[in-house]
């Protein structure tokens, strides 16, 4: 057996300290996980036993000391020129005679296993790289389409040599890693041909929130260093973990990415720069760019991978341990490998039961959006840097802006108050390093560094979903901290008010009861943007709509499809954030006047005086002029249930006049796949007009349960217009006659055995409507986010009085 080879068949995770952490977790998955369908290339480690064999052969160890001894890695001029007199002493090694014969040995058997042609991926892969406390991602190099014995020598030494870029000593010195002990090992494996294909990278969680519950995905054409690099915007994808185990395939949410660029591989030699020398970057076209670049099976192959590695991975460990992976397509024979994965680093290793929660405390001009990296909020002095020459220039404390970052901004980057970059998605360079760092970040903006000023006063908001906002001015935040362990949990059922998926993840840690009431406005308005009858006849719209339509709904099958799927994804997002825990979805419930606002709406609507009290809710869904659009929900509301799997999902019927209007609306969703009490389908209705409660024996006999929507039940109790500025100081959900009809609602759906609960934000806003409520017994209170730690802890101090 060699003492400088390895093969991947030969090696595990425990040998670290010989082959590296990259080459130790290519053979772990080669050996254990091949068998059970989980593909990766074949391949071997030059060991560390190799690395100090050619440092001895050449004496380098005293030069090297000679060099680095007394670095100050925080002082960027001094880090940048010793790094670059370290590699020249690794770059002026020889490496010895029997080394280059064991290695080029090695190359043969890899020809003889794949064909003459076979092309090499030789990757740097350190001893000290992928443990729990540090990843390593992106410090040493990587050379891709290697094909010949004096390529892959000359590639093998300059992987050495990147063990003392400046970034790989900084990172060390910020790791607490000796520099002289971190040996550099290199994987030597066949090329997955993703330069005909796709790439990306792929965590089993979700990386902003630790959301454990998914598996996040990207995906970009060609080789995956874009990605990594944040050269271009990806696709995104989430599966659900829960749903995917039990037997569901579905995509639970999708993003189309740019994908401006795909990396391939060339002929051309170019000498100035080896990194690339084998490749490059070429435009994506406009197909491309609108189509998603891995297929819906595809993703479920990936999502099997991620699942099956995180399991081994946590069996070893003996707890669950959140993986970070890496995979490729192969566009020649079309099958998707695993080309590495490590432990996830940042959101893994949080512990204890405090949530932090930023809170802005006002708004101000948007200035540009992004992705958000994270959950902060960061403030300072934009300072635009466009070369890594002015690195040395960037101050502790303001706020790095610039067109994209490489490792060897790091330096820098964890003296900033928050990082933004025009190019990138959430697993790029910028995002990584400031996730580890704890620093918030916005990545992809395209336009930051135009839009914002250098030295400008900015502040870069993570705390609003994925899109990350970079506002004008430095805004004050709060951060709220709780004690999750220490808090109460009352009788009284708790639950949250969501609309935007965005958040949902981000808000999954919160103790609540499930989903209250989940609005599909926003998703609609926010995501599909068209109204869903222009969808199904767009020739009754303009040429300008028409094209627009067509534009929104390219990467789908059709106009439909992408309605269904979008509105399907959102709301199952929002449902597997407190999965198995109920989520009660209200179907659409725009005025005509905010349907008639979005692509298309205006040739579908009527105008009417009063949208209040007008053509809405339960009404419009069996109506001649909608009855399509309804069937396009409840097409979606099935996919969520039967297709993603969320049979957690209540759907619930909003503002519904009459009991004959809640039959056939009932009996609609039945011819619609949607038949109440089958695979345990439940239907509520929004309890917010007064004759709700006047029948509330009768409406029990179709609903399942009801929810008192405060805000319209106190307009129309009151005789108010709820917009009425005028009219305002008459508009009060403590008005004893609203109060009486709400105690009236609760006795009936006890009288009847119905669920009883309240979307409204009165019972946080009023600590005395929250007795009352709890008085009378109702089964939920659901509210915004922003009350619901507040309101646990008031309700569970009335509980207790009332039990005295």
């Amino acid at each position: 057996m060699s003492t400088y080879i390895k093969w991947f068949n030969e090696t595990g995770i425990d040998d670290v300290p010989e082959v590296g952490g990259k080459n130790a977790s290519l053979g772990e998955m080669y050996r254990n996980l091949t068998d059970n369908d989980v593909r990766v290339p074949n391949g071997f480690a030059v060991t560390a036993s190799a690395y100090r064999y050619v440092l001895d052969a050449n004496d380098a160890w005293t030069k090297l000391h000679a060099v680095l001894d007394g670095l100050s890695p925080d002082d960027v001029k001094d880090l940048q020129a010793r790094g670059a007199k370290a590699r020249a002493v690794i770059d002026d090694c020889v490496l010895p005679d029997d080394l280059k014969s064991e290695i080029l040995a090695q190359y043969t058997r890899l020809k003889e296993e794949y064909g003459d042609d076979v092309s090499l991926a030789v990757r740097s892969s350190a001893t000290a790289e992928d443990s729990p406390e540090a990843s390593f991602a992106g410090q040493n190099d990587t050379y891709l389409n290697i094909s010949s014995a004096d390529a892959l020598l000359d590639a093998y030494k300059r992987c050495l040599a990147s063990n003392f870029t400046d970034r790989s000593i900084h990172y060390k010195y910020d790791n607490h890693f000796d520099y002289y002990k971190v040996y550099l090992c290199v994987v030597v494996m066949k090329m997955v041909r993703s330069d005909k294909g796709s790439s990306g990278v792929m965590f089993s969680l979700d990386t902003e929130t630790g959301f454990r519950d998914v598996v996040f995905i990207n995906a970009a054409l060609g080789l995956g260093e874009n990605v990594v690099q944040g050269t271009i915007d990806p696709d995104s994808f989430y599966v659900h973990k829960p749903t995917f185990e039990k037997g569901y395939r579905a995509v639970l949410k999708r993003r189309l990415g740019k994908k401006e660029k795909k990396m391939i591989f060339t002929d051309t030699i170019n000498t100035d720069n080896i990194a690339v020398e084998y490749t490059r970057n070429i435009d994506t076209d406009s197909d491309e760019r609108s189509h998603f670049c891995i297929s819906d099976e595809d993703i479920m192959v990936l999502a099997d991978y991620a699942i099956k590695v995180e399991n081994h991975y946590s069996q070893r460990a003996g707890f669950q341990k959140p993986m970070d992976m890496e995979w490729a397509k192969d566009g020649i024979d079309g099958q998707l490998y695993m080309v590495q994965a490590r432990p996830e680093t940042v959101e893994s290793q949080k512990k204890g039961n405090i949530l932090k929660i930023y809170h802005l405390q006002s708004r101000s001009t948007v200035l540009t959006q992004g992705r958000a990296v994270g959950t902060r909020i960061g403030a300072g002095q934009a300072h635009i840097i466009n070369d890594v020459k002015h690195l040395s220039d960037f101050k502790p404390g303001e706020v790095l802006v610039a067109d994209t970052t490489t490792p060897d901004w790091e330096p820098v980057m964890k003296t900033a108050a928050a990082i933004v970059t025009n190019r990138g998605g959430r697993t790029c360079h910028a995002a990584i390093v400031s996730r580890e760092l704890g620093i918030p970040a916005i990545v992809g903006t395209d336009n930051g560094t135009d839009v914002i000023d250098n030295g400008q006063e900015i502040t870069v908001s993570c705390a609003e979903g994925e899109t990350g906002n970079i506002y004008a001015g430095i805004l004050d935040f709060v951060i709220q901290e709780t004690d999750l362990g220490n808090l109460a949990r009352p009788k009284t059922e708790i639950m949250m008010n969501l609309g935007n998926p965005d958040q949902a993840f981000s808000l999954a840690s919160l103790p609540v009861d499930g989903i209250g009431l989940a609005r599909m406005e926003f998703i609609i308005n926010e995501y599909i943007k068209a109204h869903p009858m222009a969808l199904i006849h767009p020739e009754k719209v303009d040429a300008e709509t028409h094209t627009a339509l067509d534009s929104l709904s390219a990467a789908y099958e059709n106009p439909g499809d992408f309605f269904v799927k979008t509105l399907a994804e959102g709301v199952a997002t929002i449902a597997a954030s407190v999965y198995p825990k109920p989520c009660v979805v209200r179907m659409s419930d725009f005025k005509t006047n905010e349907y008639a606002t979005l692509l298309g709406g205006k040739y579908f609507e009527p105008v009417e005086d009063n949208p209040m009290i007008g053509f809405r809710g339960a009404a419009r869904y069996t109506h001649p002029d909608y009855a399509e659009g309804f069937a396009l929900e409840c097409a979606a509301m099935k996919r969520v249930r039967e297709v993603i799997g969320m049979d957690n999902v209540i759907l619930m019927i909003p503002f519904c006049r009459r009991v004959a209007e809640g039959q056939k609306v009932v009996e609609a969703m039945a011819q619609h796949g949607l038949k109440r009490g089958e695979q345990g389908l439940k239907i509520y209705v929004m309890c917010e007009i007064p004759n709700n409660i006047a029948q509330i024996d009768e409406f029990s006999a179709v609903f399942d349960g009801f929810s008192i929507g405060s805000n319209d039940l106190t307009q129309l109790t009151l005789g108010v217009d709820r917009d009425s500025e005028i009219l305002a100081f008459d508009y009060d959900e403590r008005d004893p006659g609203v109060l009486r009809m709400i105690k009236w609602a609760i006795e009936g759906c006890q009288r009847n055995h119905r669920h009883s609960g309240i979307c409204g934000q009165a019972p946080s806003d009023y600590p005395e409507v929250a007795e009352y409520l709890v008085k009378l017994g109702i089964d939920s209170i659901s509210l915004n986010p922003d009350s619901v730690l507040k309101t646990i802890q008031n309700i569970d101090t009335l509980e207790s009085k009332f039990e005295r």
